[in-house]
């Protein structure tokens, strides 16, 4: 799920003389207490995180220039990255005693001093990958000055592959892949980059989406203390029943014995934002606060769509399926159990696809609650479905739920939250992230208090991490750094489309509104209300 996926103290154990890897050629001498000077890239001891042994380290040296990258069958090729400085790879791999796991952290850290901005930048990851340890986003933060980190937690490189939860050791491995190695590759990390310059990180950020927002979520939450500054975005936290409430659209196809194409999906989605998209005052295309949208399926009923060449009608049955998966999971007695779907978002892709389950929720079900990888996700009934449900809210909420909303910890750290989501998120709800954020405010004294530390900004038209028809986030790492290292919180997130179209996003729960005059592509002719 990064970027639409197919478009989440003890001994410290010194590394043993066994198990140093041979130097890198170009390794050089150390100076002073064991530490090299900046330019070296070398193996060197490494201390483990608390609870931890290190198993292996392991020195790359890069030269820099234009780096490319290898191809990646789930997540494609990612975009070579130009004008990269010379950088070193050190690379750890850690173990859990008793746990059975290996989990790989790597740190590329800008081979001169003078290269280094004194900042360090975690990456997260996506679906089932807890982090890619050959994408460009590690190799994008070294260009822009950073030390950068991530970790695969143990559980492999492909974020589709969740046969790990049916090892002896899945347990482990769904508490690394959850949190603990977050916690890890932050110590690592710190304790690599200090020893490579001689000098400790001077302030570390987060930067992920999905489920890289869910892991700076976690990060937050568990270890309030490893970061200054955390950019969670599209965060899939909840995970619990976000995993298993993203299953609903499947249930509800079953159980009202539909199964709707996607252009006749589209049908709705299309109804849908030419119903409501004035309510702000301005006709984009774009339902600027979905809450305020109470356009009902049922008004399509007997209109026609020509989909591949047919003409269809839509039915009252396909117009109720609908209204449910947006309305979200309930249970068999009409209880909401989650939040469905935003109208405008595009559902028919993943979400709501009647051959194929949403694939996070499918994985989820099949490997994790039932442990049975032939589980059929496409014959719930409702009545069975809320008790799959609440099976995984009793399993695994205090492992993976990430949703504590009691923030004190890293608020008095000083850390500072910033999230970002699209109000068109096909894949993560968004109003599950405005759930949280409520349940944030109940617990630490209100809207106010809590925008001291932690933003919101819900973007008109956005997809899910990127993409859609509203404007996009313009360098909300950047604003986030201001805000740690300046003390200026974003008032306003700047947003813009590749066509001109600017509107600062404004933070929960207010949002943008049409002042009435003025260029409605302008960002100056809006107002936060």
């Amino acid at each position: 799920m990064k970027r639409r996926l197919l478009l989440i103290a003890a001994a410290i154990v010194p590394l043993s003389a066994a198990a140093i890897a041979p130097m890198a050629a170009d390794a050089v001498t150390s100076t002073g207490a064991g530490i090299p000077r900046a330019s070296t890239c070398e193996v060197f001891t490494v201390s483990a995180p608390p609870g931890a042994t290190v198993e292996e380290v392991t020195a790359t040296a890069n030269p820099g220039g234009t780096v490319t990258f290898p191809a990646n069958p789930v997540l494609g090729t990612p975009d070579p990255v130009t004008g990269v400085p010379a950088f070193c790879d050190i690379t750890v791999k850690l173990t859990h005693p008793g746990a059975g796991d290996h989990v790989t952290v790597k740190v590329s850290l800008p081979s001169d001093k003078a290269d280094w901005s004194g900042r360090l930048q975690a990456v997260g990851g996506s679906a089932y990958l807890a982090g890619n340890l050959n994408g460009n986003e590690t190799v994008t933060a070294v260009k822009n000055g950073y030390v950068a980190t991530v970790t695969d937690a143990g559980v492999g490189q492909n974020p589709l592959d969740t046969s790990w939860a049916l090892q002896p050791e899945g347990k482990e491995l769904l508490t690394d892949f959850a949190s603990r190695s977050l916690h890890d590759m932050t110590v690592v990390a710190k304790d690599v980059t200090k020893r490579f310059y001689g000098k400790p990180v001077t302030y570390s950020y987060w930067n992920g989406c999905s489920t890289g927002g869910r892991q700076g979520y976690a990060e937050a939450q568990r270890y309030p203390d490893d970061y200054d500054g955390i950019l969670a975005n599209a965060p899939a936290i909840n995970w619990d029943r976000f995993a298993v409430g993203t299953l609903w659209p499947a249930v509800v196809f079953h159980e009202e014995k539909v199964a709707p194409s996607a252009c006749e999906i589209a049908a709705f989605n299309d109804a849908a934002v030419k119903a409501c998209d004035t309510i702000d005052g301005v006709k984009d295309g774009i339902i600027d606060d979905p809450q305020d949208c109470t356009w009902n399926p049922r008004k399509l009923v007997g209109t026609t769509v020509v989909c591949d060449g047919k003409t269809l009608t839509i039915t009252k049955a396909e117009a109720d399926a609908i209204r449910k998966i947006w309305a979200g999971p309930v249970s068999p007695s009409g209880k909401r159990l989650w939040y469905g779907p935003n109208k405008g978002a595009d559902i028919a892709s993943y979400l709501a696809n009647p051959a194929q389950p949403f694939f996070v929720a499918d994985l989820w079900t099949k490997f994790f609650v039932t442990g049975d990888p032939a589980f059929d996700t496409k014959s719930l009934t409702y009545g069975a479905y809320a008790e799959l449900f609440a099976a995984s809210q009793r399993r695994f909420h205090r492992v993976i739920g990430t949703d504590d909303p009691d923030l004190r910890a890293f608020r008095d750290a000083g850390g500072k939250l910033l999230t970002w989501q699209g109000q068109n998120d096909q894949l993560v709800p968004t109003q599950g992230t405005v759930d949280y954020r409520e349940r944030v405010e109940r617990r630490l004294g209100g809207n106010a208090k809590v925008n001291d530390f932690y933003r919101l900004f819900l973007l008109p038209g956005v997809d899910h991490c990127q993409g859609g028809t509203g404007p996009q986030a313009v360098d909300p790492l950047n604003a986030l750094v201001t805000w740690v290292e300046k003390g200026r919180a974003p008032a306003t997130l700047a947003t813009a489309t590749a066509g001109g179209v600017t509107r600062n996003a404004c933070p929960f729960p207010r949002v943008a509104r049409y002042a009435g005059h003025g260029d409605v592509t302008k960002a100056a002719n809006f107002r936060c209300a």
